[in-house]
């Protein structure tokens, strides 16, 4: 089992806010290079999502159940199909009904990646994300790096947060992107 973490990312190491949904000044940075670069399965997740699990929080969640199933090309068709955990207090089972396979996902964050025994991958989902860095359960970085400095804005790694080492796996033009994989570092 691994913990796979996908982000958009500027080249400053912004992730807030890639598509403008948060409605910022800045945001929707990674439509503003086209949309071929985001298109499809961007981070080569492929089988990834057959096996495994998509771990959200609640407003990574609202924001996709809104794109996803009104799609039905093959990477949808995945997305749509995969199970998914939604680390919400607000939203109920019912509210989840919107996006198939979706539940809530029960006590804490880490302690249920813990206990999973499928591929776990973390979307967007900020809080989710420092949580499990937090609790040194990320094995693997999938960054899309846009060729955008931001200079303001909610970083993936902040100065504040834990020391670790990673090794770079894959390193690729992406359309206008840069598409990075990065593996926990052998000790």
């Amino acid at each position: 089992m691994s913990v796979i973490v996908i982000e958009f990312i500027t080249l400053d190491g912004i992730v807030y806010d890639p598509d403008g949904s948060a409605g910022s000044p800045r945001g929707g940075w990674m439509f503003r290079h086209g949309p071929e670069t985001v298109a499809g399965d961007a981070f080569r997740l492929g089988s990834t999502l057959d096996d495994g699990v998509l771990l959200l929080g609640r407003a990574t969640w609202q924001l996709l159940s809104g794109l996803w199933p009104k799609r039905d090309d093959p990477f949808s068709t995945r997305m749509n199909a995969v199970p998914k955990l939604v680390a919400s207090s607000t939203l109920t089972a019912g509210d989840l009904a919107a996006w198939s396979n979706s539940r809530p996902l029960e006590g804490d964050p880490a302690d249920a990646v813990e206990r999973e025994r499928r591929d776990v991958v973390v979307a967007g989902s900020l809080s989710l994300v420092d949580q499990l860095t937090a609790a040194d359960l990320v094995d693997e970085y999938r960054l899309l790096t846009f060729p955008t400095v931001l200079g303001t804005g909610r970083r993936l790694f902040p100065a504040e947060g834990p020391h670790a080492e990673f090794t770079c796996l894959t390193a690729e033009p992406s359309g206008a992107a840069v598409y990075t994989r990065y593996g926990r570092a052998s000790a």
